[in-house]
């Protein structure tokens, strides 16, 4: 039995059929494919110890295995070294983390080889943490996590942090060379 024809049109403008049950079989592979890598795709934890904080959103830890890794909190940005707020930030994330245990929850590794991830000290999210505090910016190119969002609009409104001034940046526009405040 056939579910169908597909004509295909090909460059030289000749027609051919595909049959129904072809594109079928089609289907079904496509659908185990996105079944297999949804399902076998988990979250990498890790844990370790932080020794430094290199700027407002990136730490480096020493795992349980004695590995170094750098670490750049997922999902925001913080002012750069120089830019107004930078120091407070890294001090903020200093606070929060430096000597102590973390955790982290891996989304992906960066162009820099950084381990791009979720930090917990202890159940408290950090980089919501840092957003709460208005000593970071969500970084909207990459995430959609409306609880940042929601977080960053209350620290704008409460104006905390970075926000109790209107002298800022945004560090993707610092790094590229913007220095103009708003």
């Amino acid at each position: 039995m056939t579910c169908g024809t597909v004509k295909i049109i090909t460059g030289d403008q000749t027609l051919q059929n595909v049959e129904g049950n072809n594109m079928k079989k089609w289907k079904n592979i496509g659908a185990l494919f996105f079944l297999l890598t949804t399902f076998t795709a988990q979250t990498e934890t890790i844990t370790g110890r932080v020794f430094h904080i290199s700027d407002g959103d990136t730490l480096k830890i020493l795992t349980e295995t004695n590995e170094k890794m750098r670490i750049r909190l997922a999902g925001i940005d913080t002012p750069e070294k120089g830019q107004p707020f930078g120091r407070e930030a890294k001090q903020a994330l200093t606070v929060l983390t430096l000597q102590k245990k973390i955790t982290i929850d891996v989304q992906t590794i960066d162009r820099y080889e950084r381990t791009v991830g979720l930090v917990y000290v202890q159940g408290l999210d950090v980089n919501a943490e840092l957003v709460r505090q208005g000593m970071a910016w969500v970084y909207r190119r990459y995430t959609n996590d409306e609880r940042l969002y929601a977080l960053e609009a209350k620290a704008k409104k409460e104006k905390r942090g970075l926000w109790s001034t209107n002298n800022f940046i945004e560090p993707w526009l610092w790094r590229r060379g913007e220095r103009k405040f708003k």
